[in-house]
């Protein structure tokens, strides 16, 4: 076989096309843990149901870390002493109750802010080595002329190259406030001296949609990556647009959601559901936390096929979503048992700069159900849920899923649905057992597939502009000698494998090849384009919204 991808293409007008969009975050899993359902900061009012014992309590605390610190043997951190015991008390109550200290409060928040001021780069980090994927289109990293493919040196004249820093870390270094200059200094290849770029910064959109565009003329993809401070603006936006383009039925991506603010969920959810039925309801102590929340606006989307994906990382807010759909009848959700997070937390700034994220309420579903997974006092236990639901054999077969019969609940049109741990989807697809693969996660953790798609895009960059992305994807395949060389770099790097098992992933690492180059040639609609071809999920998604008689069967019409 050849080793050329574009062999084929040698005869093709070239047409010169470049996209690029803007810094994406990798949401993980664990953010379902300190994000979760958020509400509006209250005043704090303490309760004077139990005063003496909470007053006791106080001074016992008082006294015994005064004791630690004045007459311990050795030396302590007093205030990491009281972090500790604020931590392992609020892990007693529930497994969302947490503190965060003042110096986390900027990073935290972070999460849910829309925009934040920095230079706008997206990168990778392969052997200590950071590597532009894509600069942000149109933002300042761009406009001084950073380009895909760029090694960063240093940064703000900190070495950056083989210093082990964290992508957190490299984060901050980016970031700044605005209007301050910072100085980049790159390796490009064709070039032997290093490149110094002066860059702004300015405000940089940290969207919470992933991707919207048409799959064909009729059918929309969203995918909302979490519920933060402009996620409904940036949604609602998106779906006028691709309505405007012909949309007449939408899948709705909300896999790997860990949730958010919860007004701006179910304002999303409000775009779906007509007349004044109920999205969600909180439960708490007493009546200041009771809440009901109800449609209210003609919605964008009332009407039409509708489909949701969801999946072990859907929490909180994209379960309320989820949830108040599924109960309606008025989406087909596909997918895995969602994350089972119930518990509305209170934002309570403290006096240190710290914050509390106190559990005040539990939320329900319009039928009544509470998503909340069983949880006590084994908090370890809680965390690695997912492990063990892939254990049991959940995440492969809804056979293995088993709900309480207690738990019961009936939808608008009469289906059966249940509460007391996540929300099952009424389409179960099986996770795809190689993309979880020992071999293939290792490869990603490693960053091995896109420094190679990186390498290769600066190499055969001009090949590139002179393709439109529909020629690239029609055509481009990587060649059984490019994997070969994949892999002989990953082992290197220390992630070695048999011939078997890269046969077995050979399928999906093709893809994922292509996919990164396309990110870095034409932009993020191309890249979810391409991945979409081995997406088990949306490919089931893609045929529920588009087969009207099953959706009718699946939603009891």
């Amino acid at each position: 076989m050849s080793d050329s991808p574009f062999d084929s293409l040698k005869k093709t007008r070239p047409v010169a096309s470049r996209r690029r969009a803007g810094l994406r975050q990798i949401l993980m899993l664990g953010l379902a843990m300190g994000c979760g359902v958020l509400v509006a900061n209250n005043p704090f009012r303490p309760s004077s149901e139990n005063p003496d014992a909470t007053a006791r309590g106080y001074l016992r605390f008082k006294e015994i870390l005064s004791y630690v610190d004045r007459d311990y043997a050795d030396s302590v951190d007093t205030e990491g002493l009281a972090d500790y015991a604020v931590t392992q008390m609020l892990e007693k109550l529930d497994p969302h109750s947490v503190y965060i200290p003042a110096r986390d409060r900027q990073k935290t928040d972070a999460f849910l802010q829309s925009d934040y001021d920095g230079v706008g780069i997206e990168f990778n980090v392969f052997r200590d080595t950071v590597t532009v994927v894509a600069p942000l289109s149109g933002g300042p990293a761009e406009q001084a002329g950073v380009q895909p493919g760029d090694q960063i040196l240093s940064i703000g004249g900190k070495r950056v190259s083989g210093a082990r820093l964290s992508t957190a870390r490299l984060s901050e270094l980016l970031r700044g406030p605005r209007g301050s200059s910072l100085t980049l200094e790159l390796r490009r290849r064709h070039l032997a001296q290093p490149l110094r770029l002066s860059v702004a910064r300015s405000r940089i959109a940290n969207s919470s949609i992933d991707a919207a565009y048409l799959v064909d003329d009729q059918t929309g993809y969203i995918k909302v990556s979490r519920f933060a401070s402009n996620t409904y603006d940036e949604f609602k936006a998106a779906l006028v647009d691709l309505r405007r383009q012909g949309l007449t039925r939408l899948v709705l991506d909300l896999r790997g959601n860990p949730g958010g603010y919860l007004d701006r969920a179910t304002r999303l959810a409000d775009e779906f559901i007509g007349g004044s039925r109920k999205i969600v309801y909180t439960d708490g102590k007493g009546e200041q936390y009771d809440s009901q929340t109800y449609a209210k606006v003609a919605g964008e989307f009332e009407e039409g096929a509708l489909v949701v994906l969801v999946d072990e990382g859907s929490a909180s807010a994209a379960e309320v979503v989820a949830g108040a759909l599924q109960d309606h009848d008025r989406a087909i959700l596909v997918g895995r048992r969602t994350f089972g997070k119930g518990l509305v937390q209170q934002p309570i700034a403290l006096s240190d700069g710290g914050e509390l994220r106190l559990t005040i309420a539990r939320y329900y579903t319009p039928a009544g159900r509470s998503i909340q997974k069983p949880y006590g006092a084994n908090y370890a236990e809680y965390s690695a849920d997912v492990a063990n639901r892939a254990a049991r054999g959940e995440l492969q077969s809804a056979d293995s899923v088993h709900f309480a019969k207690e738990l019961r609940f009936r939808t608008d049109h009469g289906r059966t649905v249940y509460g007391g741990g996540g929300i099952m989807p009424d389409v179960f697809v099986p996770r795809d057992s190689v993309a979880h693969s020992a071999y293939y996660t290792k490869l990603l953790a490693h960053g091995v597939p896109r420094a190679f798609a990186l390498s290769f895009y600066q190499g055969h960059k001009a090949e590139l502009e002179g393709l439109r992305f529909e020629q690239f994807n029609a055509t481009f395949r990587i060649s059984d000698a490019q994997l070969a060389s994949l892999t002989a770099q990953a082992a290197q790097d220390g992630v070695k494998a048999d011939g078997a098992t890269v046969r077995r992933c050979a399928p999906l690492l093709r893809n994922l090849l292509k996919a990164y180059i396309a990110r870095s040639a034409y932009g993020l609609v191309p890249y979810y384009t391409v991945l979409r071809e081995q997406d088990a999920e949306l490919q089931s998604a893609l045929h529920a919204v588009s087969d009207s008689s099953a959706q009718l069967a699946l939603l009891g019409k």
